[in-house]
């Protein structure tokens, strides 16, 4: 082993040095190295890698589940008793999680693609292993809460899937650098074919995934529907606390043509507005009535219950973070809400010729109206003065008793076959936007069968929804639907197909370009002279550019065969280190 200790002139690799010193805290020139990663350090980039991806999954779901956040805060509270607006805790370790593994996952793309060994600094190591878990138990406890919002992945791919594509062509497009650069090393063995093998699979199926594809805004503008129609679902309760009187006038000013409302009766035979089972969401029950905070609300008769305030909590609580843009008459008339009746929501409706949609919970068994609740329902109906026929109910109650409302249009809450439809006397369906697909609204609609879609409030929803031609949607937003005049996008089958052709095409002429580039390369380079590399190629630099720095310098067996009496010739007065042979001058 030959030891010497010269005057080493090197060039600045700001790059390099950021890329290492931030992903393995190796800022030195000499704490870097080109040899190949160990095992180890390899396990560490597949965690990195699984970890990347499941965190994406994650931060997609939630960022399509914006639609129903509302809904997800209603079933914690359910859960809890408290209500808050639980997303706000999830969302914000989501951000930071998903944005650091995804500036290590790019910081080991870079050593990849630069030949350095990779090595992840123990603090990173704790951080990934940590986001990993979290969002595992994120996964977990969604899973168990709201189980039923994973369907909302395989809907908004109806919309998304083109675009996601053409991200996930360019992506494997780019990967094809690193494995062209690998499997292309002189040394060919059966790991690098494999991973030859499983990136030509995975090409393979991302050029050809449009085949499954069900996107119904791909058709033909001719063939487009009707705007679907906007029912105010419990009014505008982004707006106004909903069911109250203030929150269905903001619905209405907003572009809804209907107003949907849940149904209580009362122990006196007063069908009234509320949605839980309760009273201790929405109104100050348990200020007035604290002993009965817990009582269902159909316990409460009319007068006990229009005593109660039911604008308060929505000023404290801000449930959709809008009290602030509230003026201070609006807060002033919103904080004098009381509940608000059947009859007064239906008159609201007559007045401004639209029509209703009643979600009606039957009274408790001990109720004094469980079984007559169909005649107060039909009391409220006439007493409101509105057409029975702009009335429709969806009474989540057993078949039995679904006839007995007489004289309204009966819609059901869930998928049926046609000839279900027929026997049951049912006009329309009123279905969660997850339990119906493109073919099962079409069909529908072929037999003259109305289809209302529930709980839409994203534009892409409703984009979704209005080309596979639903006659109408109810939203808690429709001052955000309003604004959408248009799908979202739209494009015809042939325009879609060119091109999805063409970027495969692309992507494989880049492909092919880059393994034959990656090849002629290395071919380059292994017919090099090693005795003629460069170590630092510094001549005719300003002394601005240059960085001297002294190291110790080991050299032992080399691959090339450099023996004991092969020397080292420093000519700092060039700039240059060059391999020679002789005898070393000290």
């Amino acid at each position: 082993m030959v030891k010497h200790q010269p005057l080493q002139v090197y060039e600045k690799q700001l790059f390099v040095s950021f890329v290492t010193g931030i992903y393995g805290c190796r800022w030195k020139r000499y704490q870097r190295s080109q040899e190949d990663s160990s095992r180890w350090e390899c396990t560490w980039f597949i965690i990195l890698c699984s970890s990347f991806l499941l965190v994406l999954f994650w931060a997609y779901f939630w960022l399509v589940a914006q639609n129903d956040f509302n809904e997800f805060n209603w079933s914690v509270y359910n859960r809890s008793g408290a209500w808050s607006d639980e997303t706000i805790p999830i969302l914000a370790p989501t951000t930071v999680g998903f944005s650091y593994i995804t500036f290590l996952m790019i910081l080991a793309l870079f050593h990849i693609s630069l030949g350095q060994q990779l090595n992840l600094y123990w603090v990173h190591k704790i951080g990934v292993l940590a986001t990993l878990f979290t969002t595992i138990s994120g996964v977990v406890s969604v899973d168990d809460i709201w189980g039923d919002e994973w369907d909302i992945l395989l809907v908004s791919l109806q919309s998304t899937a083109p675009f996601l594509h053409i991200g996930a062509l360019a992506t494997v497009t780019a990967i094809s650098w690193l494995v062209a650069g690998y499997v292309v090393r002189r040394d060919r063995s059966n790991f690098q074919v494999t991973v030859l093998v499983i990136y030509f699979i995975i090409l393979l199926a991302v050029y050809l995934a449009p085949l499954t594809f069900s996107c119904p805004c791909i058709m033909d503008r001719h063939t487009l529907r009707p705007r679907p129609d906007i029912i105010g679902r419990r009014g505008a309760p982004m707006m106004a606390p909903e069911n109250t009187i203030v929150s269905f006038n903001r619905a209405l000013q907003n572009g809804a043509s209907s107003l949907e409302a849940d149904v209580t009766i009362s122990v006196d035979g007063v069908p009234f507005l509320m949605r839980d089972r309760t009273l201790r969401r929405t109104t100050d029950v348990g200020k007035v009535f604290p002993a009965r905070q817990f009582e269902d609300a159909s316990l409460f008769n009319w007068t006990e219950i229009h005593s109660l305030n039911a604008g308060q909590w929505f000023l404290k609580s801000d449930p959709y973070w809008t009290v602030e843009t509230l003026t201070a008459r609006d807060r002033l008339r919103i904080g004098n809400q009381t509940v608000c009746s059947l009859v007064d929501m239906l008159r609201l409706a007559a007045r401004a010729n639209g029509s209703a949609l009643l979600n009606i919970r039957r009274p408790p068994p001990e109720h004094p109206r469980h079984r007559s609740w169909f005649m107060d329902t039909l009391w409220a109906v006439q007493k409101a003065g509105i057409s029975p026929k702009r009335v429709r109910t969806v009474t989540w109650t057993p078949d039995t008793d679904r006839g007995r409302v007489r004289g309204l249009p009966q819609s059901a809450n869930e998928k049926l076959s046609l000839e279900e439809i027929r026997q049951r006397g049912i006009t329309s369906l009123t279905l969660h936007y997850s339990k119906a697909s493109h073919t099962d609204i079409q069909e529908y609609l072929a037999h003259n069968v109305s289809v209302t879609m529930s709980a839409v409030n994203a534009p892409w929803l409703y984009s979704v929804l209005w080309c596979s031609g639903v006659s109408s949607v109810s939203s808690d937003a429709p001052q955000v639907l309003r604004k959408v005049p248009y799908p979202i996008w739209l494009m015809s089958r042939s325009a879609y197909r060119f091109i999805w052709l063409t970027s495969d095409l692309v992507s494989i002429a880049l492909v092919i370009g880059i393994f034959c580039f990656q090849k002629w390369k290395m071919s380059g380079m292994q017919n090099y002279n090693p005795e003629q590399i460069v170590l630092s190629a510094v001549a005719n630099r300003t002394d601005r550019d240059l960085k001297v720095m002294k190291e110790k310098l080991i050299f032992s067996e080399l691959n090339n065969g450099l023996s004991s009496t092969e020397d080292i010739s420093l000519f700092p007065e060039n700039g240059y280190a060059i391999y020679s042979h002789g005898g070393l001058g000290d």
